[in-house]
C-alpha cells in the first residue's frame, strides 16, 4: 500500500520565495503542500486548521516571535514537525528552539536534496533526529564578553542587523512588521547596553563582541542529532 504524501504548510513572507520552494517540494510525489502562510499568527492558525505533519517556518516574518510561535504551534499539536527556515543561524536562536523541540534547523543557502532528506527524516524516518545545517561561524565559540556588558536581545541583534545594511528606521519597521517606535524603543536600548553615541558605533562595537548575526558566505555545516539532544 503507497504511503499518504507528507502533508507540509510553508510560512514564508516573501511571496516569491515562497511559492518557488513550493513549486519546489511538489516536484515531490511523496509531498503536498497544504498551505502557504505570510506572517507568524497566519502560520499558528492554519497549522490548527489544516493540520499539516511539517510546517517549514521563516523565522523572520513579521507578528513572528521565534519561540512564542514554536510554542504555540506545539502547544496545539505535539506531534508536529517544525523545520526553521533562515538566512540567521545565531547559535543562541539555533539552541533555543532545538531545546523547545524543532526537527531542523536550515539556512535558506542549503540545498534541494539537504530540505528534502530533514523532510523525510522528520517524518519517515524510525530514527529520531533532527537537522542542523548552518553556517560554521556560527558553530565557534564566541569570545566572552567584557565585565559588566549586557547582551542584546534576538530583537535587538536583529535590528543592528539592519542598521548595520544603512537602512532607516522607517525601513526596519517595514521590514520586520512592527512600530516605527518599536524601532526606536530598540534602538535606545541597544545604545544604552553597548554604551554607544551612534549608530555606527553600536555596530562596530557589537561585531567586536561577536553579537551580530554573521552574514553567510560559505559552505554551510550539516549535521544530524538525536532529537532530546542540542549541540
Amino acid at each position: 500500500m503507497t504511503a499518504a504524501p507528507v502533508r507540509i504548510l510553508v510560512a514564508d513572507d516573501h511571496t516569491l520565495l515562497r511559492e518557488a520552494l513550493c513549486d519546489l517540494l511538489r516536484s515531490e510525489p511523496s509531498f503536498d503542500i497544504v498551505g502557504q502562510a505570510g506572517n507568524g499568527e497566519d502560520a499558528i492558525r492554519m497549522a490548527a486548521e489544516l493540520r499539516p505533519e511539517v510546517v517549514l517556518l521563516d523565522i523572520e516574518m513579521p507578528r513572528n516571535d521565534p519561540p512564542v510561535t514554536v510554542r504555540r504551534l506545539l502547544e496545539r499539536d505535539p506531534g508536529l514537525h517544525i523545520i526553521v527556515l533562515s538566512m540567521y543561524d545565531g547559535q543562541h536562536l539555533v539552541q533555543e528552539l532545538l531545546a523547545l523541540g524543532i526537527r531542523g534547523y536550515l539556512h535558506k543557502s542549503t540545498g534541494r536534496d539537504t530540505l528534502v532528506t530533514a523532510i523525510r527524516d522528520c517524518v519517515l524516518s524510525s530514527r529520531n533526529t533532527v537537522t542542523v545545517s548552518i553556517s560554521p561561524d556560527s558553530l565557534r565559540a564566541r569570545a566572552p564578553e567584557p565585565e559588566g556588558t549586557e547582551r542584546l536581545s534576538e530583537r535587538e541583534a536583529e535590528v543592528l542587523a539592519l542598521v548595520a545594511q544603512a537602512m532607516s528606521n522607517r525601513q526596519i519597521a517595514a521590514r520586520l512588521g512592527i512600530a516605527e517606535g518599536t524601532v526606536k524603543r530598540h534602538m535606545r536600548n541597544i545604545f544604552s547596553k553597548l554604551d554607544a553615541v551612534s549608530r555606527i558605533d553600536a555596530v562596530n562595537k557589537a561585531t567586536g563582541l561577536g553579537m551580530l548575526p554573521r552574514r553567510h558566505s560559505g559552505p554551510s555545516s550539516l549535521a544530524r542529532f538525536p532529537a532530546r539532544q542540542v549541540f
